[in-house]
């Protein structure tokens, strides 16, 4: 299989970053992350130093491990990002951050994209009027996502959406019974982790 699906901590563990995969586990004691700062596998001690390469490729899989998403669906955004006008970096991420599971996860629908694109896959979802069920549908300027009358029934979406939302970001807007309104699309400062997109573009460059 090209997707991942051994245990999520240990990326974040390869990573040596938190990449918030696991939801509300990520900000608790439990995080793999705290209880054991170190790499995965038998020989722990300190980490390696890293060549240009080393630094470039940690860089691309952390994000898209953070995304999740495979290698190939990576390139092809790095491929449409590039031919869009405007930077290339802040054009991948852009195009990342407007992925519907995404949105999701940024809406306070879910506690992880993981699980956000998980909801989208079973159909919890409208956009515009129209059940959608790919996690990588692009959103546009002026695109209305809601729950669906199926997903209003979901037990998990039910109990999230009974909590204390997190604020939206700059480019989404909430609207009347939960809605939420792509007002533009993405840009750097709306990017709230930390990301070198630089090397990203460097990688794929080679």
């Amino acid at each position: 299989m090209s997707r991942y699906t051994d245990p999520k901590c240990r990326i974040c563990r390869r990573q040596g970053a938190k990449l918030f995969l696991k939801g509300p586990r990520c900000y608790s004691d439990k995080c793999a992350m705290e209880k054991k700062p170190f790499p995965p596998g038998a020989h722990r001690g300190s980490r390696r130093r890293l060549s240009n390469y080393g630094l470039q490729l940690k860089e691309k899989q952390r994000v898209r491990f953070m995304y999740g998403i495979t290698e190939s669906q990576f390139r092809n955004y790095f491929e449409k990002a590039a031919r869009l006008p405007g930077v290339t970096g802040e054009n991948l991420l852009s195009l990342l951050e407007r992925r519907l599971d995404n949105v999701v996860f940024r809406a306070g629908w879910s506690d992880s994209r993981p699980d956000a694109r998980q909801m989208v896959l079973h159909g919890h979802f409208v956009v515009n009027g129209r059940k959608v069920n790919i996690p990588s549908y692009l959103v546009d300027e002026g695109d209305v996502v809601e729950i669906s009358s199926r997903g209003k029934k979901h037990k998990k979406i039910k109990e999230i959406m009974e909590e204390e939302r997190p604020s939206l970001p700059a480019w989404l807007v909430a609207g009347e019974d939960g809605k939420v309104t792509v007002l533009r699309h993405p840009q750097r400062e709306d990017i709230d982790y930390s990301v070198e997109e630089q090397l990203i573009v460097e990688f794929y460059s080679k």
